[in-house]
């Protein structure tokens, strides 16, 4: 499992130093054990053009890895990437950040983005659902490459980093599955884009309610008319 680079913000908030003071304290006061793990109460929602897929983190098994997915979820990075490598019954990979996207990147944005992670390493399985991240040779080059497992995969257990799970969204999964794909060397691609249109992020704890949820699907809706919104207009250029 390799990273996808060169293959191809949205919670808005008078609260949002609150909640980023509540998210670290959330994250980093659990227990847990390497065999299984609990997730923080942080969850991000990727809308994609074949439905959401929401996922939560393991800070304790990950912290570094956590940290730096979760900023780059802040600060809309993830936004028009896109799913590189879907091969059925093993992994669905997002593409790095830098390359993956069509928009283009501010500074602060790309700052983080090129930067790399130590490996964490853990005993937790790469089953069915497992978020890891991709990487090439060298065990500290983790960037923002990452998958999502769609079976289990012992032979990368130990080898790379797990950071989370998906929560919610296997029914999309299971589409991408269906995906028609060709090989490229070692990875099977889809052949149609599958473009993960904007991101959200919510915590379990604080924005349980239902007017909450529904907060976050009006800033979702909204952001998605803004990204509809810039390619027209890069059209016309």
């Amino acid at each position: 499992m390799q990273s996808g680079s060169g293959k191809q913000r949205v919670m808005t908030s008078t609260r949002l130093g609150a909640i980023f003071f509540f998210f670290s304290a959330a994250f980093f006061g659990i227990a847990q054990s390497s065999q299984d793990p609990q997730l923080g109460s942080a969850r991000v929602v990727f809308q994609t053009n074949y439905g959401d897929i929401e996922f939560g983190f393991y800070p304790t098994v990950a912290p570094k890895t956590v940290d730096h997915i979760f900023k780059l979820v802040r600060l809309g990075c993830f936004n028009t990437n896109h799913f590189f490598r879907v091969d059925r019954g093993f992994v669905a990979q997002v593409a790095d950040v830098v390359g993956g996207r069509t928009a283009p990147m501010n500074h602060e944005q790309r700052e983080e983005a090129e930067k790399t992670v130590v490996g964490e390493f853990s005993n937790v399985k790469h089953v069915r659902g497992i978020l890891s991240m991709g990487r090439y040779t060298d065990p500290n080059s983790a960037s923002s490459s990452f998958s999502m497992l769609l079976g289990d995969a012992p032979h990368l257990d130990g080898q790379y980093a797990v950071f989370g799970k998906v929560t919610k969204g296997d029914e999309t999964l299971r589409k991408l599955e269906e995906v028609p794909t060709r090989r490229e060397g070692i990875f099977v691609m889809p052949i149609e884009r599958i473009t993960i249109l904007s991101s959200y992020y919510y915590d379990t704890l604080t924005e349980s309610c239902e007017e909450e949820k529904a907060a976050l699907r009006r800033r979702l809706a909204a952001s998605a008319t803004e990204i509809e919104r810039w390619f027209r207009e890069s059209m016309l250029i």
